[in-house]
């Protein structure tokens, strides 16, 4: 079977140094907010092109995280509204709710996956106050027209990179484009750690300190507390490991275009709808993702002929049991992604032999 993602495969290219870090760190005898820690969130903040990253648990954190900093800040209050992609993961829109704001669904663009332009200037309304592009599948949103768009609106712009580590445009990566942005490092990730970890880039010094702050229980300073905080932080171990794959994600990345190029190159199936990543863009591909009408009977072709294969996503958010408020509502487009779209094995140890029995067998599909 050719798997959709060899972890244990990617994580062996650095299994010596990771050891090494493991060992360090424990013989340290410091776990939490050391200098591991920060030595990662000086190198990623360096990598992104920006002033500051904090390290949190999780990428949801990241998000939440942010946008509760804005309300301690004033610049979001309960109920505003919150523009986000209505086929982003629930993720994105779970962060919205935690903090009492409302989530304004909108469409993306069929070619890219990401949020559509139109689409946000019909949802802009008074009570809007911030866009949330999704840089899914690896591809950042078109990202000077959104901030052209929300310049003239007042808006706040908050990236959720999650899955576009490294993704740019003309030269500007993921998490440097909006106000902030909330990374994961989840192990799949092309930047994974080997657990939860998450965090937050930003130029913005007074964001920066709050959310440092609110992420260890509200406190700047050791039993001073300046916020009712959480404890989302990131671990000494963590940072250690991201630390080294960080420096290794230039390759990681470049791997993973090898992948694609071939599959963009070879996949010649009328049946199958491939993507179409705009030139100025410097596509990650964390996912490749295709599309097809007959999707689960293709699914169910490459599993029969040794091919894992994963959907991302099968539900939409609003279709989810959680969101039963909003099963009214319908967005014909993401919908028909969600019935469409088939993600192919992709990472940087997939080797090229297994590259073209995938296209093979995709190209003998009827």
């Amino acid at each position: 079977m050719i798997s959709f993602l060899d972890l244990k495969g990617v994580n062996s290219q650095y299994r010596n140094e990771l050891i090494e870090a493991f060992t360090r760190v424990v013989d340290s005898g410091w776990y939490i907010q050391g200098s591991e820690v920060a030595s990662f969130e000086r190198e990623f903040a360096g990598y992104c092109g920006v002033k500051h990253c904090i390290g949190v648990a999780n990428g949801l954190d990241a998000l939440i995280l942010i946008m509760r900093a804005y309300k301690e800040l004033g610049r979001l209050e309960e109920g505003d509204e919150v523009i986000v992609p209505a086929n982003t993961y629930i993720a994105s829109i779970l962060a919205i709710t935690e903090n009492n704001l409302k989530p304004i669904l909108v469409e993306p663009d069929i070619n890219t996956y990401n949020i559509s332009l139109n689409s946000i200037k019909r949802a802009i309304t008074s009570k809007t106050k911030a866009i949330m592009p999704v840089h899914l599948y690896g591809q950042l949103a078109d990202m000077p027209a959104i901030n052209v768009l929300a310049k003239k609106h007042d808006l706040l712009v908050i990236e959720d990179s999650a899955q576009a580590h490294g993704a740019s445009i003309d030269g500007r990566k993921a998490g440097n484009w909006g106000n902030a942005s909330g990374f994961s490092f989840y192990p799949g990730k092309n930047l994974g750690a080997l657990g939860d970890a998450g965090a937050v880039t930003t130029n913005d010094d007074d964001l920066a300190q709050a959310i440092s702050a609110l992420g260890n229980y509200g406190s700047h300073k050791k039993y001073e507390n300046i916020y009712q905080g959480v404890n989302s932080r990131l671990d000494e171990i963590q940072a250690a490991f991201l630390s080294i794959k960080l420096r290794k994600l230039p390759n990681e990345i470049q791997a993973r275009r090898e992948v694609a190029t071939s599959y963009l190159n070879k996949i010649n199936n009328p049946l199958i709808h491939l993507p179409k990543p705009p030139r100025e863009q410097r596509h990650v591909w964390h996912l490749f993702v295709i599309r097809c009408q007959c999707r689960d009977r293709l699914q169910q072709y490459l599993v029969d002929n040794g091919v894992q294969t994963l959907i991302h996503y099968p539900i939409p958010p609003h279709q989810q049991k959680a969101c039963q408020t909003w099963h009214e509502l319908s967005f014909p487009v993401s919908e028909s992604m969600h019935k469409e779209v088939l993600s192919l094995p992709i990472s940087s140890v997939l080797g090229a032999d297994d590259v073209n029995q995938v296209v093979k067998i995709i190209n003998d599909f009827n």
